[in-house]
């Protein structure tokens, strides 16, 4: 494609090629005619002047020395010189308008140069901003006619830079808000195609970009409630929020949904876009709530049903009887009994739970820690004439707080014993682990159902509750020996079969040697 210069250099060499051309035929045309009359007007003068001469001298010439002196100096003589002059003059007239025409390219082309390189420079950058690349700037010459043009030019970059730049931004921190909102967000356009999504949908329903990109939101194949919810939006056009229970490979997952349509400029209506909370958790810690008001209901009525019940049996007449005084007060002293320790318990496990709760973390002698809660728990084993075998070879030093440890593993050992038959064996092993202290209890007791392992820390879960009962726990132990453990930056793990017994392993981080 030629350039600007080019394309006014070469209608500017017609112009001036004809312009010359026709001056050298206009010249070519009249110089002839007046070599010719100049040459006939001197020979007229010549004549005359000849003529004056012999008039002045008294010569007459007869006719015939007339022809003989025609005949001496003929008219025609100079026509040889005149075709030479002529042809001189035709080479004299080219090379002079060559000359022109070359100067005149020469002053045209320096003029169109510094005209159409601003000129061209600004289409250029032009071009560019119309792609996108608004850094592209023309140059500002101030003797050039086109500076005002290249300074608007780069005054329409410079906004249309500045526009993109405040549009980048402002698209860069939508995205960041959209991908780091701690909701599932997903729009679709008014075709059902996808549009938008952030990485927690992704994350949510275990897809990929690639799985959702261009693609229909029904092809997504998600849980029938969600795609209720979404053709609900789309017909209505209106806002909507739901809660719903959505399944999610397997599991049931509960999410409060809101959707709305998305209106674009002039009311056009462009698809609608979802958003998604996760709120199982919400309802796992409502329920957790709902089933610890249930229980610790539970948990108290029976004891004050109790002493109540036999208080009014007493009040009716019974304490006449003196055996039957003495076993209903003796009943009614186990219940309240009962009763104080399941109090105590629960304060003890709000205290733990606390936000704020210390623990006064010192280096502490972990087989210390074993005998020490032997000898607490010495009561219960001695009744159920059961051995208990303790392995600590080594001496073991953790962090923690010796009174809190000993309250774990009285924890401990009381569990293994209650679910444990009579005579049987306990075992107590404190060992080294990485940089853990370990202390594990394993009994040889009744086990745990491999669907009930997580649940042995929730408040009141028992795995035999009339035993539990029978034994006076209150089936908090569990749950403050959790809480205790993880106050020390510990792990518990829990291994059990069904009927042969159960393991459990406290890891305290070790103290740092001197």
């Amino acid at each position: 494609m030629k350039t600007l210069r080019t394309r006014l250099l070469l209608a500017f060499s017609f112009l001036y090629s004809m312009i010359l051309a026709g001056l050298g035929f206009i010249l070519g045309q009249l110089f002839p005619v007046y070599l010719e009359n100049t040459i006939d007007e001197n020979l007229m003068k010549t004549e005359k002047d000849i003529v004056a001469v012999m008039k002045d001298n008294n010569i007459v010439l007869t006719a015939q020395q007339i022809q003989e002196l025609e005949k001496v100096m003929p008219k025609s003589f100079l026509l040889e010189e005149i075709a030479t002059a002529k042809l001189q003059f035709w080479l004299i007239l080219i090379v002079a308008l060559v000359f022109a025409f070359l100067l005149l390219l020469f002053i045209t082309d320096r003029l169109l140069k510094n005209l159409t390189k601003s000129v061209e420079h600004v289409t250029h950058t032009a071009l560019e901003l119309a792609k996108g690349n608004y850094r592209a700037r023309a140059y500002e010459m101030g003797e050039v006619a086109t500076s005002q043009l290249s300074k608007s030019i780069n005054s329409l970059a410079r906004n249309l830079q500045d526009m993109m730049l405040v549009r980048e931004m402002e698209q860069e921190r939508l995205k960041t808000l959209i991908e780091n909102m701690g909701s599932a967000l997903i729009m679709i356009g008014r075709e059902g195609d996808i549009s938008v999504v952030n990485r927690f949908f992704l994350k949510l329903f275990n897809k990929s970009n690639q799985d959702v990109k261009k693609h229909v939101f029904r092809d997504l194949g998600v849980d029938e409630n969600l795609e209720e919810f979404v053709d609900y939006v789309f017909m209505t056009e209106q806002p909507y929020r739901k809660q719903i229970e959505i399944s999610i490979e397997g599991r049931k997952r509960h999410m409060e949904v809101y959707g709305a349509p998305v209106i674009g400029e002039h009311g056009h209506w462009l698809g609608v876009v979802i958003v998604m909370h996760d709120i199982t958790e919400l309802k796992q810690l409502e329920q957790v709530r709902k089933d610890f008001v249930a229980n610790v209901s539970h948990e108290l009525r029976t004891p004050i049903t109790s002493i109540k019940g036999f208080s009014e049996t007493l009040i009716d007449g019974a304490y006449k009887d003196e055996d039957t005084l003495l076993s209903f007060l003796d009943i009614m002293y186990k219940e309240s009994n009962r009763l104080q320790m399941l109090v105590q318990d629960l304060l003890e496990l709000s205290k733990i739970e606390r936000e704020g709760f210390k623990i006064d973390i010192i280096p502490t002698s972990l087989n210390a820690i074993v005998r020490s809660s032997i000898e607490m728990a010495k009561m219960p084993i001695e009744q159920k004439h059961m051995t208990l075998k303790v392995t600590d070879d080594e001496e073991v030093i953790v962090l923690g707080d010796a009174n809190r440890l000993i309250q774990v593993a009285v924890n401990l050992i009381v569990n293994a014993v209650t679910y444990s038959l009579d005579y049987k064996t306990v075992h107590i092993n404190v060992t080294k682990h990485n940089d853990y202290g370990v202390m594990e209890v394993i009994d040889e007791g009744i086990g745990i159902q491999k669907a009930e392992i997580p649940r042995v820390f929730e408040r009141f879960y028992r795995v035999d509750r009339a035993r539990s009962r029978n034994s006076g726990g209150t089936g908090l132990g569990l749950a403050i020996v959790k809480h205790l453990v993880e106050a020390h930056h510990g792990k518990i793990i829990v291994k059990s079969q069904e009927g042969e017994g159960t393991t459990i392993r406290i890891l305290i981080p070790l103290a740092k040697e001197q």
